[in-house]
């Protein structure tokens, strides 16, 4: 039996929640033959590294899977690569900005993530929930955590598989806002990260092998 941790994100900014997290407290403890475990993340650069490396150590699983919001993207996005970069006029939760500063003054420029990413994204438009590869994860602390999984991993759990996914405002978060604001409901965002969850359990038991990542193939 396999575990895959997923982390989602607190509320920032203006809202009172986040999807991130509703939509990862959706999923079951079980989804076939995997345990799912589940964390809350700050919305905090500096301050994130640390709980997401606890919960790495105290779960030890097979796989890491960080989901943050991604207001104005209308499908859910499993990301590619994490830059090291902190660049955001946008405050975190603990009123700290960075204008174009490392994340590690010593570390890589980028880690890509080592989930088969285009064989999720294949997973949850055949699930029937819109999905797209990006090859962006911006520069706010969802590209932190990101950098920090993978770096984190690296170092200490080679072992581990881990990845990012950004997914839409959920529809209550875009009363208010612009009526052309994309949004999607959480438990079509939740479907979509069960399905990611099944395509990374697939890859894990075929020994991180993944013919359709290797082709290119999202179907």
């Amino acid at each position: 039996m396999k575990k895959i941790l997923f982390t989602g994100f607190e509320p920032f900014g203006q809202d009172s929640v986040n999807p991130s997290w509703d939509a990862v407290s959706l999923l079951p403890d079980r989804i076939g033959d995997i345990l799912i475990v589940k964390r809350r993340m700050p919305v905090v650069y500096d301050g994130v590294a640390a709980p997401l490396a606890a919960a790495i150590e105290e779960e030890k699983p097979d796989a890491v899977l960080c989901v943050g919001q991604a207001g104005g993207r209308a499908v859910l996005t499993p990301e590619f690569v994490a830059i090291n970069l902190k660049d955001a006029a946008v405050p975190d939760n603990a009123g700290v900005s960075y204008d174009g500063e490392p994340i590690r003054a010593d570390g890589p420029a980028a880690y890509f993530a080592t989930v088969p990413v285009k064989a999720i994204a294949a997973a949850m438009k055949e699930a029937g929930v819109p999905a797209a590869v990006s090859y962006t994860a911006g520069t706010y602390v969802c590209n932190s955590i990101m950098y920090h999984l993978l770096s984190t991993l690296e170092q200490h759990s080679p072992q581990t598989k881990g990845g990012f996914i950004h997914i839409p405002f959920s529809c209550e978060q875009v009363l208010g806002r612009s009526a052309s604001t994309p949004s999607l409901p959480l438990p079509l965002m939740a479907k979509g990260l069960e399905a990611a969850a099944k395509a990374v359990g697939e890859f894990l038991e075929n020994g991180g092998e993944d013919l359709r990542e290797a082709t290119g193939s999202t179907h």
